[in-house]
């Protein structure tokens, strides 16, 4: 069985197989920044998971999953116990596969198919009729399922790092950030829009609302989450977030 511990070493290039799966039960887990000769379908079951990308930063809430394209240096870490599953896919399979990294649903059927997939032997051959018809359903599923704004690009000047990619502390005003860097808002501004096309204002709110989610699944009350992104009162912090993800924070996690 496929189940991996928090000490198990694994290494999904080092099978033959076309497609190569776990599952896995985490918490407090950093897996350091690493790649695979493989592409990767992360699915979170239960939890959440932050993805680090070389110029993006990934959320991936219950019921989502993460298409990591081969070779795409990432880093997951989970901060509370997250129920995942995992598939690796060769290179002939990551051709039928998107070549970008995307978050997207994960519909009943997806799911379904994934769970005797990961919990397959590693050096499963995948060879039967009824092998190669999962593999391809789950490709399908993975092409045709809709994509959530769950990336966020990152501006890729060093000048900005120290205040952006801090994956907990909220990004600074414009006027404090300019005042920091020691560039003007208008040079800032123009940097968010090349690197992330977004004005700095923009990327501070998608960040505020990314952080918000994660903080939700794992359990904070709004008043927390109010005080942590610096909303006035917990009804701003709501309508924020109704007016950025098109329900309450309560409706999402029902949802």
């Amino acid at each position: 069985m496929a189940w991996l511990t928090a000490d198990s070493l694994f290494d999904p290039d080092s099978f033959d197989a076309p497609v190569v799966g776990c599952a896995s039960t985490l918490a407090s887990h950093d897996s350091g920044l690493h790649c695979h000769g493989r592409g990767q379908l992360l699915f979170a079951r239960e939890g959440c998971i932050r993805i680090t990308l070389d110029e993006q930063l990934c959320l991936l809430p219950p019921t989502r999953a993460a298409w990591i394209p081969a070779n795409v240096r990432h880093r997951a870490v989970m901060r509370q116990v997250v129920d995942y599953r995992s598939l690796w896919f060769d290179a002939t399979l990551c051709l039928r596969l998107p070549a970008t990294v995307s978050v997207i649903d994960v519909s009943p059927l997806l799911g379904a198919i994934l769970e005797p997939m990961a919990l397959a032997a590693f050096d499963h051959p995948w060879s039967s009729n009824r092998d190669q018809h999962l593999i391809g359903l789950c490709i399908h599923e993975i092409v045709d399922a809709p994509r959530q704004p769950m990336l966020l690009a990152m501006p890729r000047d060093r000048r900005l790092a120290g205040f952006t990619s801090r994956p907990d502390a909220l990004p600074p005003e414009m006027a404090e950030l300019a005042r920091h860097v020691g560039a003007t808002s208008k040079t800032i501004g123009r940097i968010f829009q090349r690197d992330t096309g977004m004005s700095y204002q923009q990327w501070r709110q998608q960040w505020r609302l990314l952080r918000a989610i994660e903080l939700l699944v794992t359990g904070e009350s709004i008043s927390h989450i109010t005080g942590e992104l610096g909303f006035s009162s917990d009804s701003t912090f709501i309508a924020f977030f109704k007016q950025l993800q098109g329900c309450t924070p309560k409706a999402y996690l029902k949802k």
